[in-house]
Formats: structure tokens, sequence, C-alpha cells
């Protein structure tokens, strides 16, 4: 892994508290930030690929359903050919 030397601007509470977690953790501040920043990226990363979104790659069209009518909904459902 190459390794980058930076600088940040930190809020000093921020930095503070990270200081302490990292202590408490076992670990180092550049560890932490690393992790958060991992985490951070990968979740957006997720949410931008669509990740975890149910796909339906079915050719059968079903009738639009008012979700606030359960009655309605049972009915599709217990429709739905089999």
């Amino acid at each position: 892994m190459i390794c980058m030397r930076t600088t940040l601007d930190l809020d000093d509470d921020l930095v503070r508290r990270a200081r302490l977690e990292a202590t408490r953790a076992g670990g180092s501040l550049t560890s932490l930030i690393e992790e958060g920043l991992a985490v951070v990226l990968e979740r957006r990363e997720s949410r931008r690929e669509g990740a975890g979104l149910p796909v339906w790659s079915g050719s059968r069209v079903i009738a639009a359903v008012d979700f606030d009518d359960s009655s309605a909904l049972w009915d599709v459902l217990d429709t739905d050919g089999h």
C-alpha cells in the first residue's frame, strides 16, 4: 500500500474525541481516520451503484395497487396466479 502524507484542518474537539477513541481501541488516530473514510466512501459508492436495492427481473405486469388500501393489496396477492 502506498501511503500519502497530507495536512488536514480539523475541528479541535473532533480530533480530541478521535484521539480518545483511537487510544481506547488500541489503535492510532491515522487508522481511525482511514477506517472512517473507508466506511463513508463505501456507503456513498453503494448508494450511487444502487447496491442493496431489490431487482425484479420478471416479465409479468401487475396492476397498480394503492398501498394505503390493504384489501386491494390482498386482492392482488390472492390473484397472482399461484
